[in-house]
């Protein structure tokens, strides 16, 4: 199984310049926990509702007074959409984070999120057996 079985196409996404209060309008719209942070089209980082929490938080200011780009996470972790899906498990378990860009070349293409390989586990873990199954018929006795 790859990323592409399992990702989401439909990345919320929001310019480095926006404020956190446009972030905060895309999140609650699309209802999903974070947006890509993009840059002339490339994804620069990840804001995540914790950040936009803390960054509130620690800065007493108005959300619509931080600039999107002070608070998302760099540098962004990324694969692609042939990458095996138990490697970017281990990638984000290896990188401590949840979300994952997909990248075709330098096109966004989507994101694959812990959920995403949650989901994904029982079709993982029978991929896995049928590919033991292959190797052990193989093996020498």
């Amino acid at each position: 199984m790859q990323v592409r079985d399992i990702m989401s196409t439909d990345v919320i996404t929001v310019g480095a310049d926006a404020t956190l209060a446009d972030a905060t309008t895309r999140l609650l719209d699309a209802g999903v926990g974070s947006v890509m942070v993009v840059e002339d089209g490339e994804p620069v980082g990840i804001l995540t509702e914790s950040d936009i929490l803390q960054a509130a938080r620690e800065t007493g200011r108005a959300l619509g007074e931080i600039e999107v780009r002070d608070v998302g996470h760099r540098p962004v972790v990324t694969t692609s959409p042939l990458t095996a899906a138990t490697t970017v498990a281990r990638l984000m378990a290896d990188e401590e984070v949840k979300k994952v860009p997909v990248l075709d070349g330098v096109d966004l293409v989507g994101i694959v999120t812990l959920t995403d390989i949650v989901w994904a586990l029982p079709s993982l873990r029978a991929e896995t057996a049928a590919i033991k199954a292959v190797r052990d018929e193989w093996s020498p006795r």
